[in-house]
């Protein structure tokens, strides 16, 4: 490790200091040792190498015996820049390895080693398909070294999951791992619980998982009611003008009423919004936010008469995901679609939470070092940056700068015009699903046929993906193709025309999105180029307020050829990445406390079901009760009283976590009383949790003393204690508008 690494221990450095050892012994891999073995030889051999010798030993012979059993099974022989990822993932780091390296395998090597020490694993996907994908094509090289596999899909029935849980390697996507952890919330029973106590997590994606969907809520709802959209509301906000109504800010992140907004507002609706029409006022933000705010195409998609919304990191439709109640019903009512059901929040966590709660967490991603700072902060991780086996030749060229998304447009359809003349693939990234539709009618105006890729319909995508690499193939695709997506070269014909041609059709707010379509050329040493066409009127440049200062520099097509206006644009992603790692920050620290009031409540609970508690309820019953349970078996009235308490448990966390999210709504109104908002939101919500198990054991003895319990037990709904008649789980999308409080204090302000 070079001097200047330990000086600002930059993100890799640490990484070459503690698995730097292997580069040494890789050369001399004890491969004859194994290379006769016997199929049923493996899993006693496998497990013998982690019981004697010292680490670094024991990881020198697994190299070499997964190296001969995955050839054996798949008919791959790791290279050698696979068995480094391999060795750092056993060491917990994130292993940074480009398009086309194999990392599938490297996580299926770790994972089996991780087993054959006895330990727990979980293979973390970002979708159902690459979970039952991956766990199906290395299913051969686990059974070989005798260790159990499994995946979780969506469809699976609560029987499925334990058995899938129980085996040693489980391949799933956070969603459905992180929504059968809340499901066990709830559990009364052992045999109930769906997955064991946490252990290995390997992140695939890990950048994706771990830093840009972090802050996701994972939400299990109960009760079924439907939060009714205001429409009269909505078409009042439709006729609404930008700058006289209303006033968008420059970051495009939060929308107002001007004051002649407000007077239209109070004199069509016939309303007072700062007496006792608070709550109009709260249903115009969210109108106006729906209808300014969020776009159709871009934002969201509307599908069988229902709103999807559309992932930001990957171009998707992001399945099971919704924005909070009150957003979600304001965006249907713009679209005049009926309101979808809601219901009250019976737990949540956010994705990173749920990675804290296993010991030992490792992975994998093509774009790690960027964000190799927030890992370090938010994870404690390092990361291992793997050379490619061959080097990469690719040709990245400087972005192309226009003033207008219109010449910017022109300048793409020309150029690809240009390259599809030679017979060159070409693979044009778009930043949204109406981007991607707009270019390709430009395109096909032009003369030039080419597939579409995006959230509408991704039934084709395999088929899409498997000919973009063909002679004269033109596809148009949101980051649907920007990340995990593998596009072969057709023929050597190909290669030599230069290979896959990637145009970027503007920056996404973080170069790691960059980096992952870039990615999508030079696979494996095959030739390839990227640029990246932006303009002055792309969302990303919202965040530099003077850009449009540069427009007076461009040609007559359009074109800017400004160093400082290419700065500039460097400057604004940078800005984007400062602001969503600021974020992450903020949401890590308003639910850093509430993760560990949940983890303390879950820990009152396993006891409760032990038996704890009871007496504490029995103190608190009065000699009616007594008296009238005097012939029961107290097993019985115990596990009524057990029963009970978890019920109130359960209701009481409801009702805090319901309480925490209202603080925390206004919390930021704090600042006008000179306190930090963090602090006053933990102290608040110290305050309010000191008293939850008072409450609870005063509850549960309140609910008995006007009880009855049977030789059957207590009939807990004859008593109001009813549990929901369904739940579901979603994600919560974050909510960037202000809180109505806010914007009345900006009224009050003026």
């Amino acid at each position: 490790m070079g001097l200047f690494d330990k000086l600002v221990n930059k993100p890799g450095s640490q990484a070459k200091k503690r698995v730097g050892w292997f580069d040494k012994v890789l050369k001399d891999l004890p491969e004859s040792d194994y290379e006769d073995l016997e199929r049923s030889e493996f899993p006693s051999t496998a497990t013998k190498i982690f019981e004697t010798g010292d680490k670094r030993e024991q990881l020198t012979k697994f190299a070499a015996l997964v190296r001969v059993a995955a050839e054996k099974t798949l008919e791959q022989r790791p290279y050698d820049v696979q068995l480094r990822g391999l060795v750092a993932l056993l060491d917990g780091m994130v292993v940074q390895m480009v398009t086309g390296e194999g990392k599938t395998l490297v996580g299926a090597m770790a994972a089996a080693g991780y087993a054959l020490q006895g330990r727990y694993v979980h293979v973390v996907s970002v979708n159902d398909y690459l979970a039952a994908r991956d766990a199906e094509w290395m299913r051969p090289l686990f059974e070989l070294l005798g260790v159990s596999v499994a995946s979780i899909q969506e469809s699976d029935d609560d029987a499925t999951r334990r058995e899938a849980y129980s085996a040693e390697v489980v391949y799933g996507s956070v969603q459905e791992i992180g929504f059968d952890l809340l499901r066990d919330r709830f559990v009364e029973d052992d045999a109930d619980t769906r997955v064991p106590p946490r252990d290995v997590v390997i992140v695939d994606e890990a950048d994706s998982v771990l830093i840009d969907e972090a802050r996701v809520p994972l939400v299990l709802a109960g009760s079924t009611n439907v939060e009714e959209a205001n429409f009269e509301i909505a078409r009042f906000v439709e006729k609404l003008e930008d700058g006289v109504h209303f006033e968008v800010s420059d970051d495009h992140k939060a929308v107002s009423l001007t004051d002649e907004g407000i007077d239209l507002a109070e004199k069509t609706l016939d309303v007072d919004l700062f007496g006792d029409d608070a709550d109009t006022l709260a249903a115009i933000n969210l109108a106006l936010y729906a209808q300014a705010l969020v776009h159709r195409d871009v934002d969201y998609l509307i599908v069988d008469g229902a709103v999807k919304l559309i992932s930001d990191s990957r171009g998707r439709v992001a399945q099971l995901q919704r924005w909070p109640d009150g957003l979600q019903a304001a965006v249907e009512a713009k679209e005049k679609l009926e309101t979808s059901e809601s219901g009250e929040i019976l737990d949540q966590m956010t994705v990173e939470e749920m990675i804290h709660g296993y010991p030992t967490v490792c992975g994998m991603t093509g774009t790690a070092l960027a964000v190799g700072d927030d890992l370090r902060e938010f994870y404690n991780l390092e990361i291992a940056a793997i050379e490619p086996n061959v080097p990469t030749i690719r040709e990245d060229e400087p972005d192309r700068l226009y003033t207008f998304q219109e010449s910017k447009e022109r300048a793409i359809v020309d150029e690809v015009l240009d390259q599809h003349k030679r017979g060159r693939p070409i693979l044009i990234g778009t930043r949204s699903v109406a981007e991607s539709e707009s270019l390709a009618s430009r395109l096909q105006a032009r003369g030039i046929d080419s597939e579409v890729l995006n959230a509408k319909d991704d039934s084709r995508e395999a088929e899409i993906i498997s000919r973009a690499g063909a002679k004269g193939a033109v596809t148009v695709s949101t980051q649907m193709a920007g990340r995990g997506t593998d596009i072969r070269l057709a023929d050597e014909e190909v290669a030599d025309l230069g290979g896959l041609l990637v145009i970027g059709a503007g920056r996404y707010p973080s170069s790691r999105l960059d980096d992952q379509l870039r990615g999508r050329a030079g696979r494996q040493g095959d030739p390839g180029t990227s640029v990246f066409f932006t303009s002055l009127e792309d969302s990303l440049l919202d965040r530099v307020p003077d850009a449009q200062r540069f427009v007076e520099d461009g040609d007559e097509t359009g074109f800017i050829d400004s160093k400082r206006a290419a700065q500039m644009v460097e400057h604004a992603q940078r800005i984007a990445e400062g602001e969503n790692t600021a974020i992450h920050r903020d949401t890590w620290r308003f639910n850093e406390l509430m993760a560990k009031q949940r983890q303390l409540v879950l820990k009152r609970r396993d006891k409760v079901r032990e038996g704890d508690g009871v007496a504490e309820v029995q103190e608190r019953l009065d000699e009616e009760f007594v008296k009238r349970h005097s012939d029961l078996d107290d097993a019985i009235v115990e596990q009524a009283i057990t029963s009970v308490l978890l019920f109130k448990i359960d209701e009481r966390w409801v009702d805090h976590l319901a309480y925490l999210n209202d603080l925390r709504e206004g919390i930021h109104l704090r600042t006008l009383a000179r306190e930090k908002p963090h602090e006053a939101f933990n102290s608040e919500s110290v305050r309010v949790f000191s008293s939850f198990w008072d409450d609870v054991v005063d509850g549960a003895a309140q609910v008995l003393n006007d009880a009855t319990i049977t030789e059957q037990g207590l009939d807990l709904e004859t008593y109001g204690l009813k549990r929901p008649s369904s739940t579901w789980t979603y994600l919560a999308a974050e909510s960037t508008f202000g809180s109505d409080v806010e914007n009345i204090v900006k009224r009050v302000r003026k």
